[in-house]
């Protein structure tokens, strides 16, 4: 029997060591999930922050792009709005009475005579008779002719007797300069 009793403490001290080989494994599993569940809920939050930093960012980019769109297209209807208000003003110009050509005519010339002495004159087909009036009646016109005609909407150019100096006093280069130091102001007070 001593045997047995030997048999039996033998036993009963490898089931314990055998529950405490298997409490060591439990905690160092328990151990070792807990760090892989950690690690998890780590990767996941950062997974969830980047993801919600890129849609902020892809939404920011898509606002961004639609205001820009919006702008352009605003932009697009104020430069349409302002091209046919130039447009109205050159016809307004054009459709002046023509007495009113006739005396822009004639002073643009005096203009242009005191600035180069002498040389010739462009015009349109409208105001030919007017600056043909104003060179045959004006003495300060004398050193003055005719050139020809040009397209442009009204006034004349001006060209120095050797060619080398041309004044632009037509209604289009005057019309060009008050149009754009204007521009800003009139840009201001339509679309504000």
């Amino acid at each position: 029997m001593a045997l047995d009793a030997v048999v039996g403490e033998i036993k009963a001290k490898g089931e314990k060591e055998a529950a405490a080989i298997k409490a060591e494994g439990k905690a160092e599993a328990d151990r070792i999930l807990a760090e892989a569940g950690e690690q998890v809920a780590a990767i996941k939050t950062s997974a969830e922050e980047d993801a919600a930093r890129q849609s902020a960012q892809i939404v920011n980019r898509e606002i961004a792009a639609g205001n820009l769109a919006v702008k352009r297209q605003i932009l697009n209807a104020e430069k349409a709005l302002l091209d046919e208000v130039h447009a109205a003003t050159v016809k307004a110009i054009s459709d002046l009475p023509e007495d009113f050509h006739k005396k822009a005519v004639r002073e643009l010339c005096k203009a242009a005579a005191k600035e180069l002495g002498e040389g010739v004159f462009y015009c349109n087909e409208r105001d030919k008779a007017a600056v043909e009036h104003a060179i045959s009646d004006l003495k300060t016109l004398a050193g003055f002719s005719l050139a020809g005609t040009k397209n442009i909407s009204g006034g004349v150019i001006a060209e120095s007797k050797d060619g080398q100096l041309q004044l632009d006093y037509s209604y289009g280069s005057y019309l060009t300069e008050v149009w754009e130091t204007g521009l800003r102001d009139a840009s201001e007070k339509l679309f504000g």
